[in-house]
């Protein structure tokens, strides 16, 4: 009976060391580009908190932010963020910005 207890017990240890719990996902966030056409072109600004969006002053919502920006050719965007900004409300905005085609996104500090 004791050997059955040890064999289970590593059992159970090997598979939750070996099992994955969650999954990660990664965004590819490319360095911002100096110079170019984009230089001309006046930024957007938007700022993220931690329940709403505003693009240039202006509350937007996250579902139409990409239908906005791709109305406007290659736009630069700025993005910031007030403290109380979670990780993930950066990285829900930042999966919608991936989207959206000829928009150089930078975040600030």
């Amino acid at each position: 009976m004791t050997s059955l207890i040890d064999v289970i017990f590593l059992l159970l240890l090997f598979f939750m060391l070996t099992s994955t719990f969650s999954r990660y996902g990664e965004i590819e966030l490319s360095g911002a580009a100096r110079g170019g056409a984009n230089a001309q072109i006046a930024p957007l600004f938007l700022s993220v908190n931690e329940t709403t969006l505003r693009l240039n002053g202006e509350a937007v919502a996250l579902d139409s932010l990409s239908a906005i920006l791709a109305e406007r050719a290659e736009t630069r965007l700025l993005v910031s963020l007030t403290d109380e900004v979670l990780s993930q409300r950066l990285v829900d905005v930042l999966a919608v910005l991936r989207g959206v085609d000829g928009l150089a996104v930078t975040v600030l500090q």
